[in-house]
């Protein structure tokens, strides 16, 4: 495993249409080791969503690399791109993002069972033991608060024990307290596990917390 987790090297991002062509990133570079925490900070369409899908690899740059744990994104084909998502990246959304037809526990087990792990039952049970949720493993997401939605995400992001953690506008959903029980468990995985986090917000406290904070402005960092 290279030192550094990933590497983003002078992404630019244009998109072209009727009216002409709009710079959405310009030259982000950058650059993140195992085990740190970045945020990413500016306003709405200042292009932080689109930084983190082309750390994805799911949108492309229209100049620039990305390179996740030694593998050149943007040199893969999609199916390629894909598996080393699956191997290496973990993924946290405003809006939880969960199965509305499986259970808290079936949830989590998803990612286990599509990587073809053994045990996932006593895993994803003990991952959702940790944030809380012992009680609910058998609950829907209709009937789970807003917290507790994003509790089961960041299980069934952590379960996997991925190398980054992409986590966009996490706690954007949810109330002050809420969304601060939600971030103090999150860096305590982070910790526990030595993830590295790289967290997209609009909230300076939140920012604050990261060891790095990159702001995006007009597409370019500052």
């Amino acid at each position: 495993m290279p030192d550094s987790i990933i590497s983003v090297a002078h992404v630019f991002k244009s998109v072209t249409d009727s009216t002409g062509t709009l710079a959405i990133l310009r030259d982000i570079d950058f650059t993140l080791a195992g085990g740190e925490t970045l945020a990413i900070v500016g306003a709405s369409g200042s292009g932080k969503s689109t930084l983190l899908s082309i750390m994805a690899g799911l949108d492309t740059p229209s100049q620039g690399s990305v390179r996740l744990a030694g593998h050149d994104l943007f040199s893969l084909t999609e199916d390629e791109r894909a598996d080393v998502r699956a191997q290496y990246m973990g993924f946290v959304f405003q809006s939880f993002q969960l199965m509305a037809n499986l259970t808290a526990l079936e949830n989590v087990m998803l990612p286990l069972e599509l990587a073809g792990r053994k045990n996932i039952v006593p895993t994803a049970t003990a991952m959702l033991n940790r944030v809380g949720l012992g009680q609910r493993l058998q609950h829907y997401p209709k009937v789970l608060s807003g917290g507790e939605q994003q509790r089961v995400a960041l299980a069934r992001a952590f379960v996997m024990r991925p190398h980054i953690l992409l986590a966009d506008e996490p706690t954007g959903s949810l109330d002050h307290a809420t969304g601060e029980t939600i971030l103090n468990l999150m860096f305590e995985l982070n910790q526990e596990q030595g993830t590295t986090l790289v967290l997209v917000t609009h909230d300076p406290r939140v920012a604050e917390r990261c060891q790095q904070r990159m702001v995006i402005e007009a597409g370019q960092q500052r």
